[in-house]
């Protein structure tokens, strides 16, 4: 896969060296990973490229980690492999779940809600993916709407779309 002129876009739009990373570096390297993730072609492709430790660490999310969602929800409306797509939810599932230490972001929101807030943005696109794409997409965004603590019916009735299709995959999956 290639990186799209959206994803490209977005990380030029960010000045990553003047973030702090969950590694404790600046996070200019954050770019190089989010490219290594999207081209690569195989799980070996990946093998040192990971978001893990340094947008989020297990829902401890850290400076770097709002713009990083802005370039995670670009990747996710363009073409990626499976593999670049389950590594981006994930991070969006832990992400969304998560907390961080720093102060308000700019719209004066807690570093975890401001993230949240970001992922918002997106619930379309989440959806749809959840909707169209594996039993175990559906699952992770369906947790990923949850944790955004999304109030009314739609939220439910989405969730409760995506967790029954999972589970319909799952049992078709088992059949066979």
């Amino acid at each position: 896969m290639v990186v799209g002129e959206l994803v490209r876009a977005e990380l030029r739009r960010v000045d990553w060296a003047s973030l702090k990373c969950g590694c404790g570096d600046s996070a200019e390297h954050v770019p190089l990973l989010f490219e290594a993730i999207i081209t690569a072609e195989t799980p070996q492709d990946m093998i040192g490229y990971t978001l893990d430790g340094h947008v989020e660490e297990s829902t401890i999310t850290f400076e770097c980690t709002p713009p990083a969602v802005g370039v995670i929800m670009a990747a996710l409306a363009g073409d990626l492999s499976t593999l670049a797509r389950d590594e981006l939810l994930q991070t969006l599932w832990f992400v969304a779940a998560g907390s961080g230490d720093y102060g308000p972001t700019v719209e004066g929101e807690g570093l975890g809600e401001g993230c949240r807030h970001h992922v918002q943005e997106g619930f379309w696109r989440l959806v749809q993916i959840g909707l169209t794409g594996t039993a175990d997409d559906a699952e992770t965004v369906a947790d990923i709407c949850e944790y955004l603590g999304l109030s009314g019916g739609k939220a439910a009735f989405y969730q409760a779309e995506l967790r029954n299709r999972a589970r319909a995959k799952t049992k078709r999956r088992r059949r066979t």
